[in-house]
């Protein structure tokens, strides 16, 4: 089980993103999304000062550095998947952020030169298709909310792939706290000048608020950060692209959405990418090396 501590890491994280679809709903209902980005990162911030608050005192210059990178990155991506989802359909931005898997392999290989590993770069393309399956409704003409959602995917992409490179040199709880404070600054820094601080105490708002910031931001990020430390970022990527898949299950166990065969065609393509990533076909290639591409 260690040998696949990353990926069992990840794939935790995108179960906790995926039920997060549902909680964002609920949340929706009662506050603005910037008062849910706001939110959801203050209490990630807290909880983890609170729980490592022995680390405080020895955060790095560099950790301080790199995890505010990571917090830039992270909200940035947030806010332009949510911008987004206001212009274009939700199928559209759930497939346009989760282009993400084939753009991570790709800031390796331009800004460092580093070699693509051919499975999974398939991997990658097939869990994108996988996702275009499960939730793309395809709408004429591209717009605004279109282009942004593909912004937000290249922001997400570029997180993913910064904490793989960052991680191998920083402590991972070091550097969610600083990305946690950082993202929750620049929050209420945005919801400070929209004019949106009047926070809203019903009960229900208060609870999906509470599940997103404990459930899909401190523990999911942590266990993100800490399993990238163990797995490449493509193999990563191909990972936590299963959120749109555990979305689906949840919105079909908890919100009653009728499964069909066009999910189940999107969930069978997203796991055989992970299977391609995951093994490269060693089963049936046995004793020769995984081919990569120069």
């Amino acid at each position: 089980m260690k040998k696949y501590i990353g990926e069992i890491g990840l794939l935790l994280t995108a179960i906790i993103w995926g039920s997060g679809f549902v909680g964002s709903a609920v949340a929706l209902e009662t506050y603005t999304p910037y008062q849910i980005l706001a939110g959801r990162f203050l209490i990630g911030a807290v909880l983890l000062c609170a729980v490592f608050y022995k680390k405080l005192k020895f955060i790095s210059k560099s950790a301080l550095m790199k995890g505010a990178i990571l917090g830039v990155f992270l909200y940035i991506a947030f806010v332009l998947q949510t911008v987004g989802l206001q212009f274009t359909t939700p199928s559209k931005n759930a497939f346009l952020t989760a282009v993400n898997v084939v753009i991570v392999p790709f800031i390796g290989l331009v800004i460092y030169r580093r070699k693509l590993d051919l499975y999974e770069v398939i991997g990658a393309f097939i869990a994108m298709f996988g996702v275009a399956v499960l939730s793309l409704q395809w709408s004429a003409g591209i717009n605004i909310g279109d282009f942004l959602s593909f912004c937000c995917a290249i922001g997400f992409a570029f997180h993913i792939f910064y904490t793989s490179q960052f991680v191998k040199t920083e402590d991972p709880i070091a550097l969610t706290i600083v990305q946690m404070a950082t993202a929750t600054v620049i929050g209420f820094v945005v919801v400070l000048l929209k004019g949106e601080m009047a926070f809203s105490t019903q009960p229900e708002g208060l609870t999906s608020l509470f599940y997103l910031g404990v459930f899909s931001t401190t523990i999911a990020f942590l266990l993100q950060t800490v399993s990238q430390k163990f797995i490449t970022e493509t193999k990563a990527a191909i990972i936590l692209s299963t959120e749109s898949l555990w979305g689906m299950i949840f919105s079909v166990i908890l919100l009653s959405e009728i499964l069909t065969v066009k999910m189940g065609i999107g969930a069978i393509l997203i796991l055989a990418a992970i299977i391609l990533s995951e093994t490269k076909l060693s089963f049936l290639m046995k004793g020769r090396n995984p081919a990569r591409l120069e």
